[in-house]
């Protein structure tokens, strides 16, 4: 395993390492057969109304990840690696312990947004919800592609990150409380991840 990490690039290393740790913690999480306590609608969520037309927008979740390992500075590869790891364990632990799910609206019609909708939707899971991971990720990933001296390119990583979190409440993929949460959990990762020394350091080494 270790030679096979050896020969891959380096961002392309860390992505792995650190995006398919969450795939796991979410693959895990789903299996556990445990009754899901359903979340509440907040004022916020009922402000947002139900659209399929935001499939798009929360589909480009899937590219601001690997966009942030491919463009982040190389000094925060190894940072953003284990700040995923850390919110790949916290959330599993909580996917385990207190399976979460929402009231999810029907799908009607059969325009392309709808059609499109469907077809994700036969590849995910409706428990996982708090704390959100696509919360954590997409906060992890405008963090790395932040930086101060090119503020353009900043400032839409940030304005791109607010889209998809819109859009993930939009299609009822989340509510407010648990992507909040899942933001909250991001940053605190991020934020742990950033100690030089500390306990949680999942990182593969070479660089």
């Amino acid at each position: 395993m270790r030679r096979a990490l050896d020969g891959l690039p380096p961002r392309l290393r860390h992505l792995l390492l650190g995006w398919a740790s969450v795939g796991c913690a979410y693959s895990l999480g789903s299996l556990w057969p445990r009754r899901a306590i359903v979340l509440p609608e907040l004022p916020v969520d009922r402000w947002i109304p139900f659209d399929p037309a935001a499939i798009w927008l929360y589909a480009s979740f899937f590219l601001i990840v690997p966009v942030a390992y491919l463009f982040a500075r190389p000094e925060k590869l190894a940072w953003l690696q284990r700040a995923m790891q850390l919110c790949a364990l916290a959330a599993g632990a909580v996917f385990l312990l207190c399976p979460t799910t929402l009231a999810y609206p029907p799908i009607v019609g059969d325009g392309w947004h709808a059609e499109a909708l469907r077809v994700f939707l036969r590849f995910d899971t409706p428990h996982n919800c708090l704390p959100s991971l696509h919360g954590a990720l997409t906060a992890l990933s405008a963090w790395a592609l932040w930086a101060g001296r090119r503020r353009l390119r900043s400032w839409l990583a940030l304005a791109w990150a607010l889209a998809i979190l819109f859009a993930v409440i939009q299609l009822r993929r989340h509510l407010f409380i648990d992507l909040s949460a899942g933001v909250a959990l991001g940053l605190l990762c991020g934020l742990l991840a950033a100690r030089p020394a500390t306990v949680f350091n999942f990182s593969y080494q070479r660089t």
